[in-house]
């Protein structure tokens, strides 16, 4: 069963224009609290901001805030907070991981080294919180400050978890609702908060992104074992070069023969890639990849059943359609 769209296409495209307006204004907001006298600090952070991205978790704060009725300019500023914190992470993320490659560019580490990388993401995550004190919304501050906390205590639970064939999807899940799935619920929940929603209604939002965010990384786990450098921006096999075991690998595992098995773990202990085609087609025979696909189908189904504590309108019914690209995409 898949998640089904509601929405006629002319209501889709209306929503997306009006949205792409938004996501200006955002851009704008960004542009200017980026600036900074220290030269490698704006170097650094426009580069990694400006290298691509669907921006998903602004659109996010901004969807849910205009389908509860909030229009004021401090929807922009969250949103760039929020867009902020992400690049912060990713900057974080590409040292520890060692990546050379993200959204087709390379990273700000394999181009400025792992130093300035980690002191420009520094530099983000606390002019966020610059930011977020401009809004004057304790509610808001609760909200970024404990995502920020559980994001970093995804980052530790994933470094513990790397090189281990013998983790459980639990402990996968974890990991993901942690690193992952935190922001998108902190930043569905925020446009709730502005629009000083209910309690039933701040849940229910955040519910949607947590749900969603968590579909949004099992499809980009099972694209580590599909396509193309070129079409994810990414290098293939990644994940597995970096010992992380996702929800396709332990599938495979499951399912595999008892040889395959021992490839599969010796693999992931060891990040091997030498056999990557053999992994790659013990993942794709077992059926894995599309056994995750329909795993984020389930969560994309859960973020859609939240929409039903929001009043009807075309924000609404754009944020379903975001529910099904996120799991429908192949890149």
């Amino acid at each position: 069963m898949r998640v089904e769209s509601a929405s006629p296409p002319s209501q889709v495209a209306e929503v997306l224009a009006l949205l792409a307006d938004e996501m200006a204004q955002v851009d704008a907001v960004i542009a200017q609290r980026l600036s900074s006298d220290v030269a490698l600090i704006d170097q650094i952070a426009h580069y990694i901001v400006h290298a691509g991205g669907k921006r998903m978790r602004p659109k996010l704060v901004l969807l849910f805030a205009n389908a509860l009725g909030f229009a004021k300019p401090a929807r922009f500023e969250l949103a760039a907070v929020v867009e902020f914190i992400h690049t912060a992470t990713l900057l974080h993320d590409d040292v520890v991981d060692e990546s050379s490659l993200r959204r087709g560019k390379p990273t700000a580490n394999a181009l400025f080294g792992n130093a300035a990388s980690v002191l420009v993401g520094d530099f983000l995550y606390s002019r966020a919180f610059q930011m977020m004190v401009s809004v004057d919304r304790m509610r808001v501050l609760e909200v970024l400050a404990e995502a920020t906390n559980v994001i970093a205590e995804g980052e530790v639970l994933q470094l513990m978890n790397m090189h281990d064939p013998d983790i459980t999807v639990e402990s996968y899940l974890r990991v993901i609702r942690f690193k992952t799935a935190k922001l998108f619920e902190a930043s569905a929940r925020l446009g709730a908060v502005l629009a000083n929603a209910s309690p039933e209604v701040e849940e229910a939002c955040a519910a949607y992104g947590r749900a969603l965010g968590t579909a949004f990384q099992l499809i980009d786990d099972v694209l580590d074992y599909e396509g193309d450098a070129l079409e994810l921006g990414k290098n293939i096999g990644d994940d597995l070069r970096e010992g992380k075991t996702t929800l396709p690998l332990l599938i495979a595992m499951e399912r595999a023969t008892g040889e395959q098995r021992a490839l599969l773990r010796h693999a992931i202990e060891e990040g091997e890639q030498e056999k990557l085609q053999d992994i790659v087609a013990i993942v794709r025979s077992t059926g894995a990849l599309e056994s995750t696909r329909e795993a984020a189908r389930t969560e994309a189904r859960h973020a859609a059943e939240c929409l039903s504590h929001l009043p009807p309108n075309r924000w609404t019914e754009s944020l379903l359609e975001f529910a099904i690209q996120s799991v429908e995409r192949h890149s």
